[in-house]
């Protein structure tokens, strides 16, 4: 090959090379620019507010939609006169309470809830053990029910909320002590587990299960020691075994989940059918609607098992949408907890996401098997009255908290309150303020104990000459002028003055 066949061969690589380097390029500037314009609006002051919104409006209308395709078979029933969209009505009105409690969760101030959270707790317990007299209801096994006409409580719902705040009141208030494990365990341990008791009296093992997510999460963002969790872990899954072993039931659904495939029909059938319809939806689905689970093959498709008609029916592409929104609160939740100054608002905040997200991922486990079935219900998609109107209480709590972080309540009360918070007449949040420090306690003779103690040596008073020296020695001419004037005579050709007199505590 010659010296210009050489050339040629080079020039066309270089010219080939040319336009992959340019699109390399293009695509880099395209990624840097969405990353620079992702952090731009990450950085605004309500951006957290916001994508709570966000969030919470794109797992609803997903739910409803999903809802609306579950149940349109298994609502159909002509000895009852119900129609296919029975159960969708009632969900829409669900939906609708919902989103009235989620504007009082932010709009109430969230002081107030703080100062009602005793109350609740109060109120929480006496409704657990009202629940297991013969005013409550027995539905699909478990006594935790109040039926009010056409539609049901559950208050182990009410519970979780309750303890969620409660609890970061109280570790808040003793947070000068809490290192000390009496105070860090009394009184929030014995006041959840007496509404372990009593949930476990229902008996409802699923509820018990996120009730003991709520308090780990309550000990973990007040900064409890971490051995203490390995021995409530320890604690926890000894209690489940016990429960487990003392319960047929129980019993049987643990067995079917070691062993799947020993009782299809029987214990193993739902998450059985839950795995064929996962299967059957391939990447992107066979379509809203087009479902085979819907016609009885899974039973309450709409309440335990709506993950997996979303799988079935959109398919893999929608179930990692799901993940990806519950990701999200995950994300915002926990950056809302780490924005705030307020310590109660932090462990509150914390203490939420992570009782939302762990009910999703309970759910979305037992759905893919890898998690025993416990019926627990997914967060803001399953059908369902109570646990859908405590979990918008739960977003509006978490919106509430995103508008007192301290860039959010810096533009708030300085441009106003904005699109959203004039369209839903919010009020601006007030800014953080810590306590006052409490005075310690006096002892005999009204002395206080800390003064008893020995100052440091940087705060003890200076020696006698130290501050002699320390103060500013006056001129000899004002200083015979004031001798002067104290002895009645002046300089030559001057005017007697009467001295000034001494200012106190000067010389």
């Amino acid at each position: 090959m010659t010296a210009v066949d050489e050339d040629r061969t080079s020039r066309t690589g270089a010219e080939r090379e040319r336009p992959q380097r340019r699109r390399r390029e293009r695509t880099e500037r395209g990624f840097s620019a969405i990353r620079t314009g992702l952090t731009a609006w990450l950085s605004r002051p309500l951006a957290s507010f916001h994508l709570v919104l966000a969030l919470t409006g794109l797992l609803t209308v997903l739910g409803i939609v999903m809802v609306l395709s579950a149940s349109s078979v298994s609502s159909l029933d002509p000895k009852t006169g119900s129609g296919v969209y029975s159960l969708f009505k009632k969900h829409v009105l669900f939906v609708g309470i919902g989103c009235v409690v989620f504007w009082i969760g932010l709009r109430v101030p969230l002081k107030h809830f703080r100062r009602l959270s005793p109350t609740a707790m109060v109120g929480s317990l006496g409704l657990l053990l009202l629940v297991l007299t013969p005013l409550g209801s027995n539905i699909n096994g478990s006594q935790g029910w109040f039926k009010l006409g056409l539609f049901s409580f559950q208050p182990v719902e009410v519970g979780k909320v309750a303890l969620a705040l409660w609890g970061a009141h109280i570790l808040v208030t003793k947070n000068a002590v809490i290192h000390q494990w009496r105070h860090l365990l009394v009184p929030v341990v014995p006041a959840a587990l007496l509404m372990f008791a009593l949930v476990m009296a229902e008996p409802d093992l699923g509820a018990t299960v996120t009730l003991a997510v709520v308090l780990l999460a309550l000990l973990w963002f007040s900064g409890a020691p971490k051995r203490l969790f390995g021995v409530v872990l320890a604690g926890g899954l000894a209690g489940v075994l016990v429960l487990a072993l003392i319960s047929p039931y129980r019993l049987a659904r643990v067995l079917s989940f070691l062993s799947p495939d020993t009782d299809i029909k029987g214990a193993a059938y739902q998450a059985t059918q839950a795995k064929y319809a996962l299967a059957d939806g391939g990447l992107f689905g066979m379509g809203l609607g087009q479902g085979q689970s819907n016609w009885g093959y899974l039973p309450n498709v709409q309440n335990d098992f709506i993950f997996a008609l979303i799988g079935e029916e959109l398919g893999f592409v929608g179930c990692l949408v799901v993940l990806g929104l519950f990701a999200g609160v995950a994300i915002v939740g926990l950056r809302i907890a780490t924005r705030n100054l307020d310590p109660w608002i932090r462990i509150v905040a914390g203490t939420l996401t992570v009782f939302l997200v762990s009910q999703a991922a309970i759910n979305i486990g037992y759905v893919v098997g890898l998690l025993p079935v416990t019926g627990v219900t997914l967060p803001l998609i399953s059908y369902g009255g109570t646990s859908l109107v405590i979990t918008m209480l739960i977003m509006g709590i978490l919106a509430n908290a995103a508008r007192h972080e301290p860039e959010a309540v810096a533009a708030l009360r300085s441009q106003g309150p904005g699109k959203f918070g004039r369209l839903l007449w919010l009020p601006a949040p007030d800014p953080y303020r810590p306590p006052a420090k409490r005075k310690s306690p006096t002892g005999r003779g009204g002395a206080s104990k800390a003064a008893a103690r020995p100052a440091p040596r940087s705060a003890r008073p200076a020696p006698a000459q130290e501050r002699r020296r320390s103060v500013r020695e006056p001129s000899r001419r004002s200083t015979a002028a004031r001798g002067a004037a104290v002895r009645g005579t002046g300089t030559r050709g001057s005017t007697p003055k009467r001295a000034p007199a001494p200012r106190r505590g000067n010389w």
